[in-house]
């Protein structure tokens, strides 16, 4: 063991060094493949190694029933799936890799699918150097929990690694990793709790799932830490096995997440009926293209609100799946595309009825709580404005009919930078406490009322509602007009002067 713990900038030094090596054969948006898993299972099996040895110590068992009972472990390592297996290996590193890995998911029903690679036994890409290089990279480092630094350390250099890659491969906005400020910003507008059943759709990275676990750790007492389902679903399997191995190197080891389109076919469901959840938490894929025919006959009844079009605005209909994933006092917090506030035609009817409701056909309106409009070009891969939209089955009586709009774009709102902008710790807080007041602020929001809607057409474009011109600068026009009889008066004086001067030279003016 180290003398000194490992920090994150350690670690994310290593993690540089490892991509460093693959990245001179491969893009980015490939060698993630490798590099996450590899260090996934160095994780594993130096976590597992190090509770072995404590209960030897500490529980006095003796090295069989410590090392090769499954029972005594979150996630269980066989002999032969040992990270020195791995060191070990001179040639056919690649096929070394997966077979490992196989050995680990069949060990493992939850790890199930997450690491096997087929293309590791590619040569031509994974050559058996480089395969060693970043195995002996990661074999150097300890990250048993008790060499950490403190217990986030793991966890957030691998999503530092996460976010680097979402960084290359240019992935458009919701489909790989939304920016961890974005995710906790959510996560405090709706306040998870003990015992709340969290879900989100289109998960990514696990992002959301993470940060509401840890909102919960941080707020309420340990007992009641694990009292939490954590439940998603994306249509990347590759997206997935990053999600489940994201989890887990967070310390979560209870949760589901389902390989599928949820547009298509909802994984997450009781029977005939969509399993329901107290708080919804996604970031979808921006104006993606989907099949819309025969949705009006959905058999989950998801589109209630309108049928939007099948080209490039499928916003509403992933919109829509998750308020039908609410249960009676469910709350959502949903990025979107600024697009969704302003467009017309079907998707204006859409926001007309998810303000209005139809009580002819049953159909809640009302259903809006707030929305946030987000800096610009702080999502990866995508230039488009986001903002973030909080739905409410069960809104408070003081906000009914009523919307708070919030406009967090302003130069002092968050910290620029060359590539993407970020939200700091103090933006998230401003915007999080106008949303627990809920009271209007000059420049910065505003709640509209149903009257207020309906003069604006059911525009929901926060820039109709908050006034965010800069107030012009009052103007003395007394001292203004002094000022410019003192100017004249100068240069008056000045033109005798040059005229004296002149005369003076033997020059006739």
């Amino acid at each position: 063991m180290q003398d000194r713990k490992l920090t994150a900038k350690d670690l994310e030094k290593e993690l540089k060094k490892a991509a460093d090596v693959l990245r001179k054969s491969l893009n980015a948006s490939e060698n993630y493949k490798l590099v996450l898993p590899l260090l996934f299972v160095k994780k594993l099996n130096d976590d597992f190694i190090e509770k072995a040895e404590s209960l030897i110590k500490e529980e006095k068992l003796n090295k069989e029933e410590a090392y090769e009972n499954p029972r005594r472990h979150t996630f269980f390592l066989p002999k032969d799936a040992e990270y020195r297996k791995l060191q070990e290996a001179h040639d056919d590193v690649g096929a070394k890799i997966n077979s490992i890995f196989h050995l680990i998911e069949n060990t493992n029903s939850k790890l199930a699918g997450v690491l096997v690679n087929a293309e590791f036994n590619n040569t031509k890409k994974y050559t058996d150097e480089g395969l060693k290089k970043i195995i002996k990279i990661f074999g150097d480092l300890h990250l048993e929990t008790s060499n950490l630094e403190n217990e986030d350390v793991f966890g957030d250099a691998y999503e530092f690694l996460l976010e680097e890659y979402a960084g290359e491969t240019k992935k458009k906005g919701g489909q790989f990793y939304t920016p961890r400020q974005v995710v906790r910003l959510m996560v405090n507008l709706v306040q998870p709790k003990p015992g709340m059943r969290i879900c989100d759709p289109t998960c990514g990275s696990g992002g959301m799932l993470i940060q509401s676990k840890k909102y919960i750790e941080k707020h309420f007492p340990k007992s009641e830490h694990g009292n939490i389902t954590l439940e998603s679903q994306d249509s990347n399997p590759d997206t997935v096995n990053l999600g489940k191995m994201n989890l887990v190197v967070h310390g979560i080891s209870e949760f589901t997440i389902e390989d599928g389109d949820v547009l298509e076919k909802p994984k997450l469901v009781d029977g005939s009926k969509l399993k329901l959840y107290d708080k919804v938490l996604a970031n979808f894929p921006f104006s993606e293209d989907w099949d819309n025919s025969g949705k009006e006959k959905d058999e989950f009844r998801r589109f209630v609100y309108g049928i939007p079009p099948s080209k490039d605005k499928a916003d509403f209909a992933f919109i829509q799946h998750m308020y039908a994933c609410l249960n009676e006092k469910g709350q959502a917090a949903i990025v979107s595309s600024q697009g969704i506030l302003f467009r017309g035609r079907e998707e204006k009817k859409i926001r007309e009825k998810m303000i209005l409701g139809d009580e002819k056909e049953g159909i809640q309106g009302d259903i809006i709580e707030a929305i946030i409009a987000l800096p610009p070009a702080i999502f990866y891969g995508t230039p488009i404005l986001g903002c973030i939209l909080v739905l409410n089955r069960n809104k408070p009586k003081e906000r009914k009919n009523k919307i708070l709009f919030y406009y967090a774009a302003h130069k002092d709102d968050y910290f620029e930078q060359p590539k993407r902008n970020i939200l700091r710790e103090e933006d998230i807080d401003k915007i999080t406490s106008a949303f627990r007041n809920y009271k209007d602020i000059d420049g910065r929001c505003h709640v509209a009322d149903l009257e207020e809607l309906k003069e604006n057409g059911y525009n929901l474009n926060v820039t109709r509602y908050v006034d965010i011109s800069e107030p012009e600068e009052e103007v003395d026009i007394q001292s203004t007009i002094d000022e410019i009889k003192k100017l004249e008066q100068k240069k008056g004086e000045i033109g005798v002067q040059v005229s004296s001067n002149l005369n003076e030279l033997g020059f006739r003016v």
